[in-house]
C-alpha cells in the first residue's frame, strides 16, 4: 500500500460546518471511496483550518480516477468547494500532497 498525505485549507468562518459535514458523511460516498481504493482514510483539522489528509491505497492516481468517475464525488465535491481557501476548482482536485521523507514500520 502507498501512504498518500495532502494538505488544503478550510476557510475560518466554516470550520464547525465543515466538522458537522463530516460527521454525517453520505453512505454512497462512503462506499464509492472504499470502492475506489481508498482505505485507512482521515481528515485532521487544525483550529487555523489547515486541513491535513491521509490515506493509504495502491494506486493514487487509479483511486482518483475512480472517485472522478462517480456520480456522487461530483455531488459532494460541489457541496464541499466553498468551504476551501485558495482553491482553483474542486478540492479532490487542489489538493497539495506531501513527499513522504520517513515512515517507522
Amino acid at each position: 500500500m502507498k501512504r498518500v498525505c495532502f494538505l488544503l485549507k478550510v476557510k475560518q468562518d466554516r470550520l464547525e460546518e465543515y466538522r458537522e459535514r463530516h460527521a454525517h458523511v453520505w453512505p454512497d460516498m462512503l462506499a464509492a471511496l472504499r470502492d475506489t481504493g481508498w482505505h485507512n482514510y482521515s481528515l485532521f483539522l487544525r483550529e487555523d483550518g489547515l486541513l491535513v489528509g491521509y490515506l493509504e491505497t495502491e494506486d493514487f492516481e487509479k483511486a482518483q480516477e475512480g472517485m472522478a468517475r462517480t456520480e456522487v464525488n461530483a455531488r459532494w465535491q460541489a457541496e464541499m468547494a466553498p468551504f476551501f481557501e485558495d482553491l482553483d476548482g474542486r478540492p479532490d482536485e487542489g489538493m497539495r500532497l506531501l513527499t513522504e521523507v520517513f515512515h517507522l514500520d
